[in-house]
């Protein structure tokens, strides 16, 4: 009996003792709204004279309205003023998300992004600009270089194929002449084994006869094997005693006389064996021929 009388007066402290805070709390809670709205009253009879003032003296309808508005609103118009102008002119641009490389839906749909187009810089149409590289003006002439070297190859070719009638004289100590028809391009080599197989029909002494063992003199000098008759006539090379690019008999009767003319007279090249011009070398006409290795070490004299 004694402890449930003891329960019972604990829970009556209890129950008071909530009662007694829960007064406590709605007494504050009174006094917080009387504040508020003192503070609200205040706050509009402060709007109100500050809206009258606004709008002495003759006042359009909108300006009027955006008064009275800002009037209703102070703290909206103050943090509004707060701002700078060009921050709040200023529109704001939206950051497009750019597509991540792990992104789930990567495989259903690729984003394909335009490639930069670089501005080629002008340049002023009055300023010499030939020094400057230019990899279009470079090109331009490499091509042209490919072209005029591919041309002048196949006229060089061309000219190798035209024919040219060569007057020689078989020399064994005496002359025997003959004419062969070959092409400009023919060699020295080629020429003198046409000459032998022509000759050997005639000149028993040649049938054995290499064609490594002849040999070629034109104006007093032996030609290599090596030169073609092209070769003599492109370089316009002159020997000892006339020029190498005539292959025909031809007398020039110009001022016979006169040594300071360089003449035209051109004199039928001389095919020998060599085993007779070494036992002969010492003698004419043998005496008067020099061996050379190219045609291009000799002056290409003008005839006046």
């Amino acid at each position: 009996g004694s402890l449930a009388a003891q329960f019972s007066r604990e829970r009556e402290k209890q129950e008071k003792e909530f009662a007694e805070k829960k007064k406590q709390i709605e007494a504050d809670n009174s006094r917080s709204s009387h504040i508020d709205k003192a503070f609200e009253s205040h706050t509009d009879a402060a709007s109100e004279a500050e809206f009258k003032r606004q709008t002495i003296g003759l006042v359009s309808a909108a300006e009027y309205r955006r008064r009275r508005e800002n009037c209703n609103n102070p703290v909206a118009v103050v943090e509004d003023d707060d701002q700078p102008a060009a921050k709040r002119a200023k529109p704001t641009k939206k950051k497009k998300s750019k597509p991540l490389s792990f992104s789930m839906d990567s495989d259903d749909e690729q984003v394909t992004e335009k490639p930069a187009i670089k501005k080629k810089a002008l340049k002023c149409p009055f300023v010499e600009t030939a020094f400057l590289p230019d990899k279009e003006r470079e090109e331009e002439i490499a091509r042209e270089t490919v072209k005029l070297t591919q041309e002048w190859h196949a006229e060089q070719e061309r000219i190798k194929l035209q024919k040219v009638v060569v007057a020689y004289s078989y020399w064994n100590g005496n002359g025997h002449r003959r004419h062969l028809e070959i092409t400009k391009g023919t060699t020295i080599r080629q020429f003198l084994d046409t000459v032998r197989q022509s000759l050997s029909k005639d000149f028993h002494d040649l049938r054995g006869v290499s064609t490594e063992n002849l040999m070629y003199i034109k104006e007093d000098l032996i030609i290599p094997h090596h030169v073609s008759f092209y070769d003599m006539i492109v370089t316009q090379a002159r020997g000892k005693s006339g020029p190498l690019f005539h292959f025909g008999v031809r007398d020039d009767i110009r001022l016979v006389n006169d040594i300071r003319v360089e003449r035209e007279e051109s004199h039928p090249g001389k095919v020998t064996h060599r085993a007779w011009y070494d036992k002969n070398r010492h003698i004419f006409p043998a005496s008067r021929w020099e061996t050379v290795r190219s045609v291009g070490i000799y002056l290409r004299f003008s005839i006046s």
